[in-house]
């Protein structure tokens, strides 16, 4: 979850920054200025209808992770989105730009290390390669290349950062994977022995004031 909420502030950054957006999102801020309602709310409805059609390919019922992706990611892409300005100066948008690329990358490395199950968008990609049986990266290729065109057309914001985040998020999730899993691993170990007392270390300070002090 935590990992989940970094990435939407990436997300929230990157549009705020005006200078183009991640293909998923020029389709969201399309379809917000063709039918209204919000980038967040468009992101939400979207993967329902992403997690209706996985569902109905795989011929099984969908994971409570990526229901719990799709909800997260839309409601707090709208709080940022809310909380963030624009600023005003082409050097700083740059900057917020840049910015909110490596912290997507984090947060998508903090959300995939627990392996606690892929996205809406995610699952459609997995899908979609099992029953065509072409390269995970030829079907995500395809998927971004038609979502990037709708929206597009619709009237999202295709510009310098859009290109920068299809050739430079790659490259950001592949540098900031091993850190995050280090340190969720670091954190799954350190909370296992927190709660578990074979694991834990013995304080022999510790007094309950029940039992007799340990000296």
């Amino acid at each position: 979850m935590a990992g989940l909420i970094i990435m939407t502030f990436g997300i929230a950054m990157m549009i705020k920054a005006e200078l183009g957006s991640a293909p998923w999102d020029v389709l969201h801020i399309g379809m917000q200025k063709q039918f209204g309602l919000t980038v967040g709310t468009w992101s939400i409805v979207m993967g329902i209808l992403i997690i209706a059609a996985t569902a109905v390919m795989r011929k099984e019922a969908p994971q409570a992770g990526s229901i719990i992706n799709m909800l997260l990611v839309g409601i707090f892409i709208d709080i940022f989105m809310l909380l963030l300005p624009t600023p005003e100066l082409f050097i700083n948008q740059l900057m917020m730009l840049f910015i909110g690329i490596i912290v997507i990358g984090y947060g998508i490395g903090i959300y995939i290390a627990p392996e606690c199950g892929a996205g809406p968008r995610d699952s459609l990609m997995i899908t979609l390669q099992e029953k065509t049986g072409w390269k995970v990266s030829r079907v995500r290729g395809i998927m971004e290349v038609v979502v990037l065109v709708v929206g597009w057309l619709l009237g999202g914001t295709v510009f310098i950062g859009t290109l920068l985040f299809c050739f430079g998020i790659g490259q950001v999730v592949g540098f900031a994977m091993p850190q995050t899993k280090k340190l969720v691993q670091y954190l799954i170990e350190r909370g296992g022995k927190g709660e578990n007392i074979n694991k834990g270390t013995v304080r022999t300070h510790h007094y309950d004031r029940i039992g007799k002090e340990i000296r």
